[in-house]
């Protein structure tokens, strides 16, 4: 049986607790028990996302993400759909930077289906990767990228600040959807090469949370997941690491068919899990985080130079976190006016920090939806695995909410003053096609 720990309660938990086990192939199991309502989560976090690709093959961690839900062994085409829905489950898989991940919620009867079916595409998938499902699902990403990059407004600003803000050559330099030459160049060989090194029980991290009984789920997994066999040929990711500041501003104007004018800017900001990010994260809260926060009421309400204003943060572990800022701007306003406005708003955070009223609001901001993802057994599970893969303990999960709230005002001062300057961001400049700027009016400014 699977090595473990029992469950204590942390300070700052909340009351929530989860166990640790190991088996013999290296597969990690993080259990929380949860009776609250009779549902159960499974949760397959693999620790390879976009960075771990090389160049000339970018989008195969998102393409095989895809390819994970053609078949397997045992259940052919699209059964994993089926036998999941068909049980009252919903389902679903993710890319990002940094991790790819499989998830399911299930009635809690149904939690031994959802365990057998992660498995089987574990162990076996190889036995169903053909020509014909590596064209299938290749066409399908395609069409996802044109879909929700290509083809929409502003659909190209992620995958362009991205190439920005980190150097050619960067692990992080190109964004998970890959582009269309390298879907195009990827062999069914390459997804045989990827799923080999990548998809074995000692790169994931396994979490089952919600209605269930501990020893059952443990036996479920060892019948299911124990006979995988090990693989030791992955190489670590590249690394990610940068200096804190750019050291300039880096800038692209994009003339497109968009709606309005945009400012968009990428700001370096610390690594996800140290308590500077957290501070970040509030800064950034105060600054742009909903109708309540800085920006919006000096440009959208006060000045009425754009129709929505947001900064929000991008954490990554393996690189710098980014900062991420989004205006809209209202009828015939420029660009370099919303900028300006931007930089005098950030000057002054940087000088004068937050209010105790600010802090209090970012704080309990940040602590809801925190404890909004933490209060669902979906939302637990992911954040479980999230906290194994990338900081090596699942339990960090369990009292995130109370690092957030010792952060102090001066820190978050402090992290505005490094970091939120012009010199330390990528910008992006969106320009509508097909009008002569120079005569529009300010038509609009107020809608």
């Amino acid at each position: 049986m699977p090595m473990g720990h029992t469950a204590t309660a942390q300070a700052g938990s909340g009351g929530l607790t989860a166990t640790e086990h190991r088996l013999a192939n290296g597969l990690r199991v993080v259990l929380s028990e949860d009776h609250l309502t009779p549902v159960a989560a499974v949760c397959l976090w693999y620790d390879v996302g976009s960075r771990h690709e090389v160049e000339g093959r970018t989008g195969l961690a998102h393409l095989f993400e895809h390819l994970m839900f053609q078949g397997s062994k045992q259940v052919q085409g699209n059964g994993h759909f089926e036998l999941v829905q068909g049980a009252g489950g919903s389902l679903n898989g993710t890319t990002s930077f940094e991790r790819t991940n499989y998830f399911e919620t299930m009635p809690a009867h149904q939690l031994e289906l959802a365990l057998w079916l992660e498995a089987d595409r574990m162990g076996s998938l190889l036995a169903a990767l053909d020509d014909e499902s590596m064209e299938n699902q290749r066409d399908v990403v395609k069409n996802e990228r044109r879909q929700r990059y290509d083809n929409v407004p502003y659909g190209t600003a992620f995958e362009k600040l991205t190439a920005l803000s980190y150097p050619a050559g960067h692990p992080y330099h190109h964004t998970p959807i890959g582009s269309m030459a390298d879907l195009d160049a990827a062999t069914l060989e390459d997804a045989r090469n990827f799923f080999r090194t990548y998809y074995a029980p000692n790169n994931a991290v396994l979490s089952i949370v919600g209605d269930i009984d501990p020893e059952q789920a443990l036996a479920w997994v060892e019948k299911y997941f124990g006979s995988i066999p090990s693989h030791d040929g992955k190489q670590p990711p590249r690394d990610g690491t940068l200096p804190e500041i750019i050291g300039e501003q880096l800038r692209e104007v994009v003339e497109e068919e968009v709606p309005a004018r945009a400012l968009m800017a990428a700001y370096r900001l610390p690594h996800d899990g140290t308590r500077e990010c957290d501070a970040a994260d509030i800064a950034l809260t105060v600054l742009g985080g909903g109708e309540s926060s800085r920006l919006h009421n000096r440009l959208v309400r006060r000045d009425r130079t754009a129709v929505a204003a947001g900064f929000g943060l991008l954490r990554l572990a393996g690189a710098p976190s980014l900062g991420w800022l989004d205006v809209k701007t209202s009828g015939g306003v420029e660009v370099p006016d919303i900028e300006a406005a931007v930089d005098e708003e950030l000057a002054r955070f940087a000088a004068e920090g937050p209010t105790p009223e600010e802090m209090e609001r970012a704080q309990a901001q940040l602590e809801r939806e925190w404890l909004d993802r933490l209060g669902t057994v979906a939302g637990r599970a992911d954040e479980l695995c999230r906290y194994a893969v990338l900081f090596g303990d699942p339990q960090l999960a369990l009292t995130a909410v109370q690092r957030v709230l010792d952060v102090t005002a001066e820190e978050v001062r402090a992290v505005a003053q490094a970091r939120l300057r012009p010199d330390n961001r990528a910008v992006l400049v969106y320009e509508p096609t097909g009008t002569d700027h120079s005569d529009q009016e300010e038509e609009g400014a107020d809608q």
